[in-house]
């Protein structure tokens, strides 16, 4: 009877009823209908605080700057506009499924938990590093960095935490995550207030990545509901939907590699 328990606890749920059956029997986690009304409440606040904040105020004020800077030193603008991106908010759905892919689908030590420990809703709020995010498009494959960096020196002046990653996937996924972090105040269930360590992204990515991503959006977006990983790897698969549109990504950063260096030797005439 004890095997049999243990057993039951050792399989990985398939999809996300059984995730939450799982989070409900192995953790006495019960993902009810007000967890979701929880999470928006927290996630409007904490857009609401971002966009209204010193930092967020700053990065509008200086957007014009960075883009004349960028001119003097190529001759090419940085931006196709200075208009500062919306910033979204990560569906509640997409929450929970991210934080099934951290506990269950990409955890190798399961049934014991991550490295990072287990995402649950004591702590998933500063676990999860996407919750909040906007969009920046530069021209060209160098104002990646070059953002970045300006975006480092308003957080080192304001004494504020940032991480910065340079995505390179092997699907074809090219950009810049830029993570502001700090602190701020959101609702606790019981409505009393609590301070949490919150990441806000900040995409960088150029402007031919950003068509190829609007072009093939509605892929991207099943792919990421996709529960299980495939067993065959797409790279060997090439009449599937991933070896075009992936490779596309690739080819498009090699691209605009050769680009830069092009237009590297016209500035050096």
């Amino acid at each position: 009877m004890v095997d049999s328990m243990e057993n039951a606890k050792n399989i990985k749920p398939c999809d996300l009823e059984e995730y939450k059956e799982w989070l409900r029997k192995n953790h006495n986690i019960d993902i009810s209908e007000r967890y979701k009304t929880y999470y928006d409440s927290v996630t409007n606040k904490l857009l609401n605080d971002f966009t209204t904040s010193q930092i967020w105020q700053i990065i509008g004020e200086k957007i014009g700057i960075f883009n004349q800077e960028y001119y003097l030193l190529n001759k090419y603008f940085l931006f196709i506009t200075e208009k500062l991106p919306d910033f979204k908010i990560k569906p509640y759905t997409s929450f929970l499924l991210k934080t099934y892919r951290k506990n269950i689908i990409e955890n190798p030590d399961y049934p014991n938990k991550p490295k990072c420990n287990w995402v649950f809703p004591e702590t998933w709020f500063s676990q999860i590093n996407d919750i909040i995010r906007g969009l920046f498009v530069v021209k060209y494959i160098d104002g990646v960095n070059f953002l970045c960096e300006k975006f480092s020196v308003i957080c080192n002046e304001l004494n504020i935490k940032y991480k910065i990653d340079y995505e390179a996937k092997e699907e074809g996924y090219y950009a810049a995550h830029f993570y502001i972090i700090k602190d701020f105040e959101i609702p606790k269930e019981n409505w009393d207030t609590i301070s949490t360590t919150f990441y806000i992204e900040i995409q960088i990515t150029t402007q031919l990545q950003e068509v190829l991503r609007t072009l093939l959006h509605k892929y991207y977006e099943n792919n990421r509901k996709l529960i299980q990983l495939p067993e065959k790897k797409w790279q060997w698969d090439y009449k599937s939907d991933e070896f075009s549109t992936n490779y596309l990504g690739h080819i498009l950063h090699y691209v605009e590699g050769m680009i830069m260096e092009i237009r590297d030797k016209q500035k050096d005439k």
